[in-house]
């Protein structure tokens, strides 16, 4: 049985593994009217009991990568076809697997994976989902992750306390950015990126230039919700309730995106857009 160590401070705080809440994915369309994306119709597309989460499309748009735990309590990476609206399990192993993304060069899946020891590291997977390797054994820890480019990799640590850190392969270099990170930190452009820092009662987000090693508040948000994405026409774009904002960035004041009250969903706690704004896909709280 696959090990789910560190599901606390992985995934929902305060909440044994036992007590994973209900999840499911929501698929909307998008489309375009008076240069502003319209929320079309959407469809439950796992629609069963249990947790179904951390949402990723692929790069062509056409599947979704996600983690499914299913009655042995095993996580596994499944991928949902949008033509066909199937889904099917892509990785079989031993172990846990979560956090599904594609390496920058499009040629491996790439999961944090709890091992058999209960180390958490990065693993890298072909897209069949049969294992490749451990992407690098020293560095361990890992909770959430994000790509800037193939050499240079964004990673939460899970070690007291918590931190944000960047390595970098060529010259094999591990560099702390800052204490107490959100969970969610993104590539904006260039190597540049956002990442928040959390307190009590608030996300600051905050904009970092490594070539400059410079970091600059980019926007502050009222809110214990740490989910956030960067999209390439809309900017920084964050989950909050039932809803999803936008930064304005030329007024400084977020702005209701969209509203998914009327289609029944209750909490969003992760989201995606598709590389080309065509569709969302919202994970529902239950």
């Amino acid at each position: 049985m696959k090990k789910l160590f560190n599901v606390i401070l992985f995934f929902i705080a305060g909440i044994s593994a036992a007590q994973l809440p209900e999840t499911d994915l929501w698929l909307f369309k998008l489309k375009a009217e008076n240069k502003k994306l319209i929320l079309g119709e959407g469809k439950n597309i796992t629609g069963r009991k249990g947790y179904d989460n951390q949402p990723f499309f692929t790069p062509d748009g056409k599947s979704i990568l996600y983690v499914s735990i299913r009655e042995d309590n095993q996580a596994d990476v499944y991928r949902y076809d949008l033509g066909k609206q199937q889904a099917s399990r892509l990785t079989k192993t031993k172990e846990s697997e979560y956090s599904p993304n594609y390496t920058p060069d499009g040629k491996s899946i790439s999961c944090v994976v709890v091992e058999g020891d209960s180390t958490q590291r990065l693993w890298l997977y072909n897209l069949d989902g049969s294992v490749k390797k451990c992407y690098n054994e020293g560095i361990d820890s890992i909770g959430y992750y994000s790509w800037l480019t193939n050499d240079t990799l964004l990673y939460y640590k899970l070690t007291e306390p918590h931190s944000l850190r960047m390595y970098i392969e060529t010259g094999k270099a591990d560099k702390w950015l800052c204490n107490s990170p959100g969970r969610a930190f993104k590539h904006v452009e260039g190597n540049n990126f956002l990442y928040g820092i959390k307190d009590s009662v608030s996300v600051q987000y905050r904009y970092y230039e490594p070539v400059l090693r410079k970091s600059t508040e980019y926007a502050n948000h009222k809110s214990k919700s740490e989910d956030f994405v960067w999209n390439k026409t809309y900017g920084l774009v964050k989950s909050e309730g039932v809803q999803i904002l936008r930064f304005n960035a030329l007024d400084k004041k977020w702005e209701v995106l969209f509203d998914f009250t009327s289609a029944g969903i209750k909490k969003i706690t992760r989201f995606a857009f598709d590389p080309k704004n065509k569709n969302i896909v919202i994970v529902d709280n239950n």
